[in-house]
């Protein structure tokens, strides 16, 4: 019995051992993990990474499109075009200018908006970054599955199996990945190329097909005109329709978010990439003309050659319609072809998607906080991601054109929120003319995501359980880690090196001090104070220290430390997001540098402590001393080399 503890707790340990080993290579390089140097490539080449998303929706947009528009279909798609090309792609176009390292529009927002707004902002933006990535694994392996599943040379007995498959290759993208993925351009182009020519060709045989058979127009005109036969009309029942079609809006954050990865020119800059933005510009520009160009063949041919009942669940070209013509019309050998075309990159969708999720705690949350240590570990998240994928595949029995609705809310609610983080830049930069483009865009994607949510509400649903889940675990985090260090690094100025030089020569004392005149008798006055309460002999030397709060919000800084000289008071002054941490880092900064242990001098507080508690955490003030005190405890175990704090009065 013992003996089975023992191995049980062995195991267990190996497995905790194994799940946080890439977290543990990073501890030894350091708690704030460096930026890695991307190998780069054309932008041709990273337009395929960001393709295997957005070309991939082909798979069921068309079949989406006509159970939302039915013959409405091609008009809607055409509405959704132009929203694509003169509403999306300027917005991503000038965020790739404003963010050419890959920020992104949440990154934008976050300076664009500062303090603990801008923070709150960002997590729920990534609410509906996870609705979207979460979403695009599930929606892309059901719909992988009914490729899978209605394929001719498919058994039987796989038609009732439709949730088994689909939890199969969420599995699968999970063990990929915690094996260890790493993300190939190489493959994405192949994946992408191929894919491409095959709809290609299956768009060409269907446009033959409605060119041989002039009656499949004339009885699409019949169905558009059955109801209303004023076209005004139709293009107004459109724009209510499109919204539901908002699935074929999604690459464009990913478009900017891998702008690293593209190749710049010789003459460009890091602080100031031209080339880079320029060819992402095109990446952006060629993969919008490319889907605009499948989106509107795709849905003409499909509501023109495919029956209605085909559309429905059950149907033959349910989240297929494009397979389903590459069957009939080329026959089941190029049918299987496209079906495994189909199926490969709706599978590296996922796992773009899967990798994207792995970067959202990475880099935003440890910056704030707001992750858990081992939140920065691959392998956990993987479980995580993996276990939320399997109970939206179930809660949505794999179905495609349910998670439909998902889906579009949380691409909707990132292209809505990158067009308001350009208007306010346009404000802020005092650009009338953009400010009111822009303006005008932001309101059409509100409309449209407003439409979405009310028309499908379950993405607002699973969006919400993401963002309260973010936030509830990010508070509890912050809250826990409120006593780390809290800094990246020191920098001290020629003058404070010069103060801690000359103090370095006998007992190196500091008084904690709250800048307020500034002038000689405040420090006058604060001398004479902490030197009665704390029995400081008058003949030793003291410096002052004063730490201004800058955002509180932030968690990590580097701290700059500027010598003052105020009449004969010599003054240590910084900025950081919060007082005690600062204070305990420059203390062991000193001791350090000098081989001396500092000694820092407060004076009591009074209030109620909880008050305190909630003004150091939001605020990074509080009761500074007790604060101090134990971020000192907590990053330094040996009490003999700890910096001492003392408090009097």
């Amino acid at each position: 019995m013992a003996n089975s503890i023992v191995s049980t707790k062995r195991l267990g340990n190996q497995l905790i051992h194994w799940l946080l080993e890439e977290d543990r290579r990073r501890e030894k390089e350091g708690p704030y993990r460096k930026e890695e140097p991307h190998r780069q490539h054309s932008w041709w080449q990273v337009m395929c990474l960001t393709g295997v998303d957005y070309f991939s929706t082909l798979g069921y947009q068309p079949g989406i499109a006509a159970l939302a528009a039915g013959a409405l279909s091609p008009i809607a798609t055409l509405i959704l075009v132009l929203l694509t090309l003169f509403g999306a792609l300027p917005i991503y176009r000038r965020i790739a200018a404003e963010s050419p390292h890959g920020e992104g529009s949440i990154a934008m927002l976050e300076r664009l908006l500062p303090w603990w707004q801008g923070k709150l902002l960002v997590l729920c933006l990534l609410g509906f970054v996870a609705t979207d990535f979460i979403i695009t694994i599930t929606l892309s392996a059901a719909d992988a599955t009914a490729h899978i599943i209605e394929n001719p040379l498919t058994p039987i007995w796989f038609h009732s199996q439709t949730i088994a498959v689909t939890l199969i290759l969420v599995a699968l993208l999970g063990a990929v990945f915690l094996r260890g993925f790493r993300e190939a351009i190489g493959i994405a182009v192949v994946l992408v190329a191929v894919y491409l020519l095959l709809n290609f060709i299956v768009v060409s045989v269907g446009l033959y097909q409605i060119l041989a058979h002039p009656e499949a127009i004339a009885n699409w005109q019949t169905a558009l005109f059955a109801n209303h036969s004023n076209p005004l009309i139709l293009i107004g029942i459109s724009l209510l329709i499109f919204p539901k079609l908002a699935l074929g809006l999604s690459g464009f954050e990913t478009g900017v978010t891998v702008m690293p990865l593209v190749k710049g020119s010789n003459n460009s800059t890091p602080q100031h990439p031209k080339g880079r933005i320029r060819n992402t510009r095109k990446l952006l520009t060629t993969a919008a003309l490319i889907m605009s160009f499948f989106l509107l063949t795709t849905s003409f041919i499909t509501t023109l050659l495919i029956p209605t009942a085909e559309f429905a669940s059950g149907g033959k070209a349910n989240g297929r319609a494009l397979a389903y013509l590459a069957h009939l019309h080329l026959g089941n050998a190029f049918g299987t072809i496209y079906d495994l075309s189909t199926i490969s990159i709706l599978w590296f969708a996922g796992a773009s998607a899967m990798a994207g999720l792995l970067n959202i705690v990475p880099r935003y949350l440890p910056r704030y906080g707001m992750a858990p240590n081992w939140a920065r570990a691959t392998r956990p998240l993987v479980l995580v991601y993996t276990a939320i994928a399997f109970v939206v595949t179930i809660i949505f029995r794999a179905s495609v054109e349910a998670q439909g609705g998902a889906y579009a809310t949380g691409v909707l609610v990132l292209i809505t929120s990158a067009a308001f983080a350009v208007t306010l830049s346009a404000h802020r930069h005092r650009q009338k003319r953009a400010k009111l483009v822009f303006g005008i865009i932001t309101l059409l994607f509100l409309y449209t995501t407003v439409v979405n949510i009310i028309e499908r509400p379950e993405g607002i649903r699973i969006a919400g359980f993401f963002i309260g889940a973010i936030i509830f675990t990010s508070l509890v985090s912050r809250v826990w880690r409120s006593t780390e260090l809290r800094a990246e690094r020191i920098e001290v100025d020629e003058l404070a090196a010069q103060f801690l030089a000359e103090e370095s020569q006998g007992a190196i004392r500091l008084i904690a001090n709250r800048l307020n005149t500034g002038d000689v008798l405040e420090y006058f006055m604060k001398e004479k104070e902490v030197r009665e309460d704390n029995h400081i002999p008058p003949n030793d030397p003291i410096l002052f220290l004063e730490v201004h709060v800058s955002d509180a919000s932030e968690f990590a800084d580097v701290i700059v430390v500027k010598g003052v000289q105020v009449g004969d008071y010599r003054i240590l002054r910084a900025e950081s997001a919060a007082v005690p941490n600062a204070i305990a880092a420059l203390l062991l900064y000193i001791r350090d540098q000098t081989g001396k242990i500092p000694h820092a001098y407060f004076g009591w507080v009074e209030g109620n402590p909880i008050q305190y508690l909630l003004r150091f955490i939001l605020f990074g003030e509080g009761d500074i001393a007790v604060v101090t005190r134990e971020v000192l405890r907590r990053a330094e175990k040996n009490p003999q080399m700890r910096p001492g704090i003392h408090v009097g009065g």
